[in-house]
């Protein structure tokens, strides 16, 4: 997800976007602890997305 995506996004949007990711992040761990997954490097993609919506949601609840 692009940081013009994310900023396109109201704050309960992004909510429910993180909480998604935050669950499919674990999902991955979970799935490369049992056995390698393909593409390990989703795992970082995936902590990458969560830390631009949680600086989004910071940046959104400061300015209000």
């Amino acid at each position: 997800m692009k940081n013009s995506e994310i900023k396109a996004l109201n704050a309960d949007e992004i909510k429910q976007k993180l909480a998604s990711e935050q669950e499919a992040l674990n999902k991955l761990k979970f799935a490369h602890a049992i056995s390698p997954i393909e593409n390990p490097m989703k795992i970082r993609e995936s902590k990458k997305t969560i830390a631009r919506l949680q600086t989004e949601l910071k940046a959104k609840e400061l300015a209000k």
